[in-house]
């Protein structure tokens, strides 16, 4: 792409090979980027903009493309990829977010690594495939969109650029004379293509001409692209809400966990604490919500008022695992996945639990049926769709759960959250677990919630 198809001379980031494109749709995006480091970046911007100028540029326009690439996963179950030169994985991970995969472009010119690019997305599966740069000021959700569309009728889709290469190019079938030989750094490259296709007998569609950034005359276009537009969404939002009453004692705990995450909000909505877990909370700078008690209504409430754009709902006895957030954005990122949940861990080393924990994550994987103790997540705009929690004194989420599998899957994370093991220290580790598969199958037999909640009580008073 580079001046010639809008990825800048470098080709810029490319999505993983064969086995990376994990539970690929049927639709692939590649992006090719370059990880932003000063004086090896946007070259031909430096003696207008300076090395970190010119770096920092880049690092805007990949962004916003990434931005779009959120935005296009909305509109179509499409997969994304990453491919960059510089930086590592781990860097480049950190710098765009968890949510999408992401691989090196490896060796060769522009068109091997192109090439390559296409041949490891169409043989793991994908049907039609649309490789991007990211210095396009004025590229859309809708021409991507239009890109996809195209392709289900066309050989060949192609975004010219105005200085006679192109900003995008998607297939449904690996043609690698499209990229052999290729003038890169042309006026010639979107013609010579032409010719190449007319003589490989492919159908083309043109999509809009635009412009790119990639030298010091071509700045005024970002300039004029971004004069209105607003800050890029970088990751989605996650608001952890916690319903709490009387955990005082497990609360400090249960926050540190939260924390060293970025774009994260906690919300902890108690139902009328006797203890100082409202003070608890208040000093950590979580907002708190006080309302009366009930789990249901108390989550319902939190996620009333929480900003994100995914919401966790946390137990005030159960720990988060380290880099959770990054479990949660990577598992939503799925077009197939609806909501997810973490394996189980209670908090006691006794070998009877370790049983329990086994048959409760088995019965998470298999049946894709998690329970509150495993931190649900799900989309918040879905959550809304479906109407919250049923306001229920017991099982709401079973019920949330047994809807959330009629829209799609349910993804279990590989960490484990840590629960208290208070539940089972108290009635014992046969008893309680016993509980916990009796009530769930009483209530799929058709006994109401309030009957289960009063006898649920009465074994373990606890709250639900």
């Amino acid at each position: 792409m580079g001046s010639m198809i809008g990825f800048g001379n470098s080709l810029e980031a490319k999505r993983p090979r064969h086995s990376t494109w994990a539970n690929p749709g049927r639709e692939g995006l590649v992006i090719f980027t370059r990880y932003p480091e000063p004086g090896k970046t946007k070259t031909r911007l430096i003696p207008s903009l300076g090395p970190d100028g010119a770096a920092g540029l880049h690092r805007k326009m990949t962004e916003r493309t990434l931005t779009l690439a959120r935005q296009l996963r909305s509109y179509r179950p499409v997969s994304v990829e990453v491919r960059y030169e510089g930086g590592n994985k781990r860097l480049v991970e950190q710098w765009l977010g968890a949510d999408f995969t992401y691989r090196p472009q490896g060796r060769g010119d522009l068109g091997e690594r192109m090439a390559r690019a296409f041949h490891e997305a169409l043989q793991a599966g994908l049907d039609r495939v649309v490789l991007v740069g990211t210095d396009i000021p004025d590229i859309t959700v809708g021409i991507l969109l239009r890109a996809f569309e195209n392709l289900r009728y066309t050989d060949l889709v192609l975004g010219p650029a105005r200085d006679g290469g192109y900003y995008l190019i998607g297939l449904r079938q690996g043609f690698p004379q499209l990229f052999v030989d290729m003038p890169w750094g042309t006026a010639k490259v979107l013609e010579r293509t032409g010719q190449i296709a007319d003589d490989l007998g492919l159908s083309v569609v043109h999509l809009e001409t635009l412009d790119d950034v990639d030298r010091p005359e071509d700045l005024h276009l970002w300039e004029k692209a971004t004069k209105h537009m607003p800050k890029p969404h970088l990751l989605p939002r996650i608001s952890i809400i916690i319903p709490t009453l009387n955990e005082a004692a497990n609360l400090v705990t249960i926050l540190e966990s939260t924390r060293n995450a970025s774009d994260v909000e906690v919300i902890v909505v108690d139902g009328g604490s006797t203890d100082e877990t409202v003070d608890v909370a208040r000093d950590w700078g979580t907002k708190v919500l006080t309302i009366e008690p009930g789990r249901a209504r108390q989550m319902n409430a939190g996620a009333a008022r929480a900003t994100g754009d995914v919401l966790l709902f946390l137990h005030g006895d159960t720990r988060l695992p380290r880099g959770y957030e990054n479990h949660i954005r990577k598992i939503l990122a799925h077009p197939r996945a609806v909501a997810g949940a973490f394996r189980l861990r209670v908090d006691a080393n006794l070998s009877a639990l370790r049983i329990m924990e086994r048959l409760v994550n088995l019965r998470s994987r298999r049946l894709q049926f998690p329970y509150g103790d495993q931190a649900i997540f799900l989309r918040a705009d879905l959550f809304r769709e479906m109407g919250g929690f049923p306001d229920m004194p017991i099982m709401e989420d079973f019920e949330l759960i047994r809807r959330l599998r009629r829209r799609g899957r349910i993804v279990i994370a590989p960490v484990p959250v840590l629960t208290s093991a208070r539940r089972w220290e108290n009635l014992g580790i046969v008893r309680t677990t016993l509980i916990n598969y009796a009530i769930p199958l009483a209530y799929y037999l058709g006994a109401s919630p309030s009957l289960l909640a009063r006898w649920y009580h009465g074994k373990r008073g606890i709250q639900t």
